[in-house]
């Protein structure tokens, strides 16, 4: 009990250390400290997420009355105090009638912009569900309905920014649209497997690599074609035979006067996490930053390498740290409550039942694990013995309630920041 509770604690610590290294505020503050920004006339600072609260806060530290104002939607209760740059609350991972009006004023800003001004755009994690400004003859709950199904589906989050980017009028470089003939300088918080531009917050100042006919074919893929609002698939039929203007692509001439910049990402966290393993005296191996998939399916995959190690001490001899990041996929099966993560924990703590010295973590880096106020969860192998229940709660993806019930969930609160997920595998020495 005791070796468990101590390797409880030293994956706390672990995860902690991934949280400190995707801060948002100082990355965004060392990357402003080498710009100039005497020959703009204007800087409008405007973008979205859950993190660009605090983005916003650096940036104002650092250009102060050099900002002439802005406006940023922000998942509720992802707030910092400002006092150049307005923050508007509204709805995540369901966009709401505030993220409409919100997403609106900043389009307004930045088409005001003229040849000598400066847009800053902050994007972090959220900001696709965050900056809902739907096409037109498209409405807002048409545009929510859609966005259920594909989180119910099991899409990735780049086949969801695929059909998003095609049913807006900010996402998929429209705004850098918008925004032409002023130059455009973005600061983006990865929250994506790979870092591509494009689909970060669906790349509202990026070329888009995506089109109409990809938007058709994930719905279809899916089965959720006939099931979206007739509006959308007359929109994206229509797009599919050249009636609509295509997003912008790379190589126009709105993105000579754009730079995308990447200041924080799920690799860079990984990394720290990793660095304080090792000095926790842990045997560590970074498996991948590249992990997606259906999560039940993930879970068990990493419950097999902690069997693995304690069986045959492959790939790493005891005490190993096994780390792995990115984003899964939850196909909803059930009626209950919870996230990516903690289903993630509650599957592997199945298949770890009984094994000695082994911790699960995984959680999300924004605080936020699907419509719970919980990050993730952490479990080790006398897990099932104090609830013995766990496949009743998974079969109706119930993670949150069976967490609560034995009190591991990890609750952190908004963290404004968000690069992802962070998994963690810890196996202590073995008797």
């Amino acid at each position: 009990m005791k070796l468990e509770a101590r390797l409880r604690r030293q994956a706390l610590a672990i995860f902690k250390a991934a949280l400190r290294a995707a801060n948002p505020a100082e990355a965004v503050a060392g990357r402003l400290a080498r710009e100039d920004f005497t020959r703009y006339r204007h800087i409008y600072v405007v973008g979205a997420g859950k993190a660009s609260a605090a983005m916003a806060r650096a940036a104002e530290r650092v250009l102060g009355r050099r900002i002439t104002g802005g406006l940023l939607n922000v998942k509720y209760g992802h707030v910092a105090p400002l006092r150049r740059i307005e923050l508007n609350e509204c709805g995540h991972p369901v966009p709401d009638q505030r993220g409409v009006e919100g997403a609106r004023r900043i389009a307004e800003i930045a088409a005001g912009a003229g040849p000598d001004d400066l847009v800053l755009c902050l994007i972090s994690g959220g900001a696709s569900a965050l900056l809902p400004l739907p096409a037109d003859a498209i409405t807002l709950d048409e545009k929510q309905e859609v966005t259920k199904l594909l989180l119910a589906c099991g899409a990735s989050i780049h086949e969801i920014n695929a059909v998003r980017k095609h049913i807006s009028r900010i996402k998929g470089g429209q705004l850098a649209r918008l925004a032409w003939p002023a130059r455009v300088l973005s600061l983006l918080l990865s929250d994506v497997i790979g870092d591509d531009l494009d689909v970060i917050g669906s790349g509202p100042t990026a070329p888009d690599a995506s089109t109409f006919a990809l938007a058709r074919a994930i719905l279809e893929k899916y089965g959720i074609f006939q099931r979206v609002p007739a509006s959308i698939r007359e929109r994206i039929e229509s797009g599919v035979r050249g009636e609509i203007p295509e997003t912008p692509k790379r190589g126009e001439r709105i993105f000579t006067r754009v730079r995308n910049v990447v200041i924080g990402s799920n690799r860079l966290a990984v990394d720290a996490a990793a660095a304080h393993a090792r000095e926790l005296g842990f045997r560590t191996l970074v498996l991948s930053t590249f992990v997606e998939g259906e999560t039940r399916e993930i879970a068990r995959m990493h419950a097999a390498i902690a069997k693995e190690i304690v069986y045959a001490g492959r790939p790493l001899k005891p005490p190993a740290c096994v780390i792995t990041g990115g984003e899964t996929t939850v196909t909803l099966r059930g009626d209950g409550l919870g996230g990516r993560n903690q289903e993630f924990v509650l599957s592997a703590a199945i298949d770890i039942a009984g094994l000695p010295n082994v911790v699960v973590l995984s959680a999300g880096t924004d605080g936020s694990d699907g419509p719970t106020d919980a990050a993730g969860a952490i479990a080790d192998g006398r897990t099932l013995a104090r609830n013995p229940r766990a496949p009743e709660f998974l079969a109706r993806n119930d993670s949150y309630r069976y967490f609560e019930s034995v009190g591991d969930l990890i609750v952190t609160g908004p963290t404004n920041t968000n690069v992802v997920d962070v998994r963690l595998i810890l196996v202590g020495e073995q008797q």
